[in-house]
């Protein structure tokens, strides 16, 4: 299967970007007639075939359309720290994609050690993350933004706060009600601050916990993003 991401498609004139056509002809030398796979990240996926094998400009016809490919039954937003390193976001930002989540904030904390990303980069590890796991849905990344903003904006959504210090907490399956919408804050390496822990529990926020072991900031963030897809089977 050759997998393409074609996020403007319009079906009435469908050609793969620059960087998708290269590939297309250049690395895997695909032809005119040759078969291919699309997806628009907004839940369509295309079965289609190549008119044009461009290295600037590919095109195809649709043959058919699945809309609404694995979609899944609730809705995930994880509010994450960036590691120091960034690497350990990006492998975060890889697997909670290829798991299934559908949003992801990079938060901006007092004890934050890395106070900028690369959006760009990181739109990158996802986009590829999404064709290797052939998801058809692609997952939005919000820019940086600081934890006060993100704690009072007004959500829908079940708001857990997962931290380390030693508070009453509840398990995250004990608190999860099936097939809504979830939002999980993610702290700094050194977790965050008791003021932070405060304002958030003041904005209706819930404690949770992950288990015993003391996690890494991109280790919980997998592992809430785990429990919340495994719960919702």
């Amino acid at each position: 299967m050759y997998l393409f991401y074609a996020p403007d498609l319009d079906t009435q004139d469908c050609f793969l970007n620059e960087e998708e056509s290269r590939h297309c002809s250049k690395v895997l030398r695909l032809q005119k007639e040759d078969t291919i796979e699309v997806i628009d990240g907004k839940g369509n996926f295309y079965h289609a075939k190549i008119t044009a094998a461009n290295p600037k400009k590919t095109r195809f016809v649709v043959l058919q359309t699945q809309q609404e490919f694995g979609k899944r039954n609730n809705y995930l937003h994880m509010a994450v720290a960036p590691t120091k390193n960034i690497e350990r976001l990006e492998w975060f930002v890889e697997k909670a994609t290829e798991i299934g989540i559908d949003e992801i904030t990079p938060i901006l904390c007092q004890r934050s050690e890395r106070k900028t990303i690369n959006h760009e980069r990181l739109n990158k590890v996802i986009t590829s993350a999404v064709k290797q796991s052939l998801k058809a849905y692609c997952p939005k990344l919000n820019p940086l933004t600081d934890l006060s903003t993100l704690i009072t904006a007004p959500t829908d959504a079940q708001k857990w706060l997962a931290h380390c210090m030693d508070t009453e907490k509840v398990p995250i399956k004990e608190a999860l009600r099936p097939q809504q919408k979830y939002l999980i804050l993610i702290g700094p390496e050194g977790d965050f601050s008791p003021q932070e822990i405060d304002f958030a529990l003041q904005n209706q926020f819930e404690a949770i916990t992950l288990g015993n072991s003391r996690l890494r900031t991109e280790t919980a963030a997998l592992e809430a993003c785990f429990e919340v897809n495994f719960l919702n089977r």
